[in-house]
């Protein structure tokens, strides 16, 4: 995935450094440069810029895999495949809950309780896996303003009373959900591009994204032309982002 850092793409920590310098921070910013521009930059020459994009070209490529190596590694832990919702019915529904490694779209009209049950997978996801939880932190994209600190302890300690049985554990579970406020497209996707790093420092197992349709909405009137073709633009881009973060970390989105 070009949106990956290119300290993952195993560069020295010096040249990294010096990349950085010039703003060059990514796959994607490495490999958009030309031959003679990378030379500039990185300060080494024609054949060794060669083989630094060639190593950058195959850290952010995906890696193949056959199709019994993707079935192997979902049957050899299945619990570890979904994020049960805790609602028997819905949990059957999708086979066992929300999977992991893949995108889940929740739709309904407004006023259904999407974000509540968003707020709810949060909880969740923090929970002990011996209690069928991710036992990790969470990144909450909020583009309505409508998350609610108050609302996601009242949850926590209604529906698990035994294990939140202290305000000590109420305030830890809610350090490991980390808000971002983001009211545009573009203040979204730069906040998921960057998320890569974040997921690893912080342990991340769920990214909730509350809600993508209400920033689509605000700036995209589908009659004025042009503007279908950007919005479907920013919609590929996101998705293909986010479907990199679930497959890379085996993730729930």
């Amino acid at each position: 995935m070009a949106a990956k850092k290119l300290r993952r793409a195993r560069l020295s920590q010096e040249l990294c450094e010096r990349l950085s310098r010039h703003q060059i921070t990514t796959c994607q910013d490495f490999l958009c440069l030309s031959l003679l521009e990378l030379m500039k930059v990185t300060g080494q020459s024609y054949y060794d810029v060669q083989k630094l994009l060639r190593k950058v070209s195959r850290a952010c490529a995906p890696k193949m895999q056959t199709a019994y190596e993707m079935k192997l590694k979902k049957s050899v832990n299945p619990s570890s495949a979904f994020l049960s919702t805790t609602l028997h019915s819905l949990d059957k529904v999708l086979h066992g809950g929300v999977p992991c490694g893949s995108l889940t779209e929740i739709t309904s009209p407004p006023g259904c309780g999407k974000t509540q049950f968003c707020i709810m997978m949060s909880v969740l996801a923090t929970l002990p896996v011996s209690m069928g939880g991710l036992d990790g932190a969470v990144i909450y994209i909020d583009t309505e303003s409508a998350f609610s600190a108050e609302r996601l302890i009242e949850i926590a300690g209604n529906r698990f009373p035994t294990y939140f049985d202290s305000d000590e554990k109420l305030f830890c579970m809610t350090r490991t959900i980390h808000l971002y406020r983001e009211l545009t497209c573009g203040s979204v996707l730069k906040r998921i591009m960057s998320l890569e790093e974040e997921i690893i420092s912080k342990k991340v197992k769920l990214i909730i994204i509350d809600s993508v349709a209400s920033v689509v909405r605000k700036e995209f009137d589908t009659k004025l032309q042009g503007n279908l073709a950007e919005r479907s633009n920013f919609l590929a881009r996101g998705a293909s982002v986010l479907k990199y973060l679930a497959e890379e970390f085996s993730i729930p989105v």
